[in-house]
């Protein structure tokens, strides 16, 4: 195996939900909007019962997405059901604006983002089955083939 492949299969691919836990925010994609234009991936911090159970989880979510690598691929549904892909480009921060805390999208990092969906053809195994699975949390695709084919089809797309 080259190093270029070795460097390829080892990229990791998390799936990005961006839907808030809490009931008071609508779930109609105005977060994954919000991040897809201004570059950005992340998770909220509201909890309807803020009891001490919840609080330790939620650092515990946080702690999780602000220690995944730079360079690992992100993938997340918009509201039509388009697939986009990006990549981690830096550090974790916290947005306190108004417009982060109304899509309840407040943890987040610098995020490149394909500009187009991706295809059907372009969609690992794997992603399509987490992205059926559902969910709210950030988690990992575990799947070493998931992140050399999305390597690929980053590449494909002219990006770096």
């Amino acid at each position: 195996m080259s190093a270029a492949s070795a460097e390829r299969d080892a990229v990791p691919v998390y799936r990005a939900p961006m839907r808030s836990r809490s009931a008071s925010i609508p779930d109609d994609g105005a977060a994954v909007r919000r991040a897809l234009t201004i570059g950005v991936v992340g998770i909220g911090d509201r909890i309807d019962n803020g009891d001490a159970g919840q609080r330790e989880r939620l650092a515990r979510r946080v702690d999780r997405f602000a220690s995944a690598p730079d360079g690992a691929f992100v993938i997340t549904l918009d509201a039509r059901g388009d697939v986009y892909l990006g990549r981690l480009a830096g550090p974790y921060a916290r947005d306190d604006s108004a417009e982060a805390h109304a899509v309840d999208l407040v943890h987040v990092r610098p995020c490149d983002w394909r500009s187009t969906p991706l295809g059907d053809d372009e969609r690992p195994a794997a992603v399509v089955q987490t992205l059926q699975r559902g969910g709210r949390n950030w988690q990992r695709v575990r799947d070493d083939d998931a992140g050399a084919h999305l390597s690929t089809v980053w590449a494909a797309s002219g990006r770096r």
